[in-house]
């Protein structure tokens, strides 16, 4: 079975035709234009779609930033896509091109992919987390996405860990682990993400500094999800996973002090294993996983 999986994000939207293996077999990137509205974004959607889809495409897979409603198929007012409101995306496609069509948020998505394709293989409880310019969170219950009883659940990046914070998130909440601990946090305090990557692997003191306070509240909110989810694998990715095992080292160590849990030291915390593809594979696996055993 083949399938389409597109990954539209605030600046750039990537499409693959990928078959059950999560073999991707064609893929295509452009530029969101998200500037420019609802209608020049959607025309880059039909555009990427369109450079990779084939007769023998049975599905369509889509992840979009939330808020977003997957049982819907709508996207609701994502902040970094502007005039997006109330936007009926599933149904859109579906229509343009005579296919079932499923939306899914992004880290939920991604989540999946590594639960069916990647790190989590084999897993059935899994927490995935993105690191990047902000913080998005997939819960896999039982092999399957939990998306709570109005399509929203899975929003950890908005989990406050300091409501007395002077830095408040987009939503509008002060101290959630976003505001706190995401790529946009760190870069207002002056390193961008990769130069500070590069400055840890080099021991620079001031580097290590900051990723020492920044792996403490990771720790401190990762710690709050074993709390309440008692997963059985944690999977990081995003940009700032690449930071590699100065950070891991560092969340294993840390997390299991900031909660009651007494298996946690036990809960693997590991890099998420499908790469720069994750998107298109994480809407590739949403389109797949009705058909998949298991």
């Amino acid at each position: 079975m083949l399938v389409l999986g597109v990954d539209v994000g605030g600046t750039k939207i990537a499409a693959g035709r990928v078959n059950e293996r999560a073999e991707l077999l064609a893929t295509t990137t452009l530029a969101t234009r998200a500037a420019e509205g609802f209608d020049v974004s959607f025309a880059q959607i039909v555009r990427a779609a369109e450079e990779c889809l084939t007769a023998d495409v049975a599905a369509i897979g889509i992840c979009a930033p939330g808020p977003l409603n997957p049982k819907t198929g709508v996207v609701l007012n994502p902040p970094n896509l502007p005039g997006w409101r109330d936007v009926p995306l599933a149904e859109l496609l579906s229509r343009r091109f005579g296919l079932p069509c499923k939306l899914e948020n992004d880290a939920n998505a991604a989540g999946l992919a590594e639960t069916l394709f990647g790190a989590a293989r084999g897993h059935a409880g899994v927490l995935y987390v993105t690191l990047s310019t902000g913080i998005g969170t997939g819960i896999i219950l039982d092999g399957k996405i939990h998306h709570g009883a109005n399509g929203a659940a899975g929003e950890g990046g908005h989990v406050t860990i300091d409501y007395r914070s002077e830095a408040v998130c987009n939503c509008g909440t002060p101290g959630c682990i976003e505001a706190l601990a995401s790529g946009s946090a760190l870069a207002r305090r002056g390193p961008a993400p990769e130069e500070l990557a590069r400055r840890i692997h080099e021991g620079d003191p001031r580097a290590v500094r900051v990723l020492d306070e920044w792996s403490e509240m990771l720790a401190a909110w990762l710690g709050g999800m074993i709390n309440l989810l008692d997963p059985e694998i944690i999977v990081i990715g995003g940009g700032l996973s690449r930071i590699g095992e100065p950070l891991y080292t560092r969340l294993r160590e840390r997390t299991p002090r900031r909660t009651i849990n007494r298996s946690a030291a036990r809960t693997p915390i590991v890099p998420a294993a499908l790469g720069e593809h994750t998107g298109v594979l994480g809407a590739a696996a949403v389109a797949l996983a009705r058909t998949l055993p298991g």
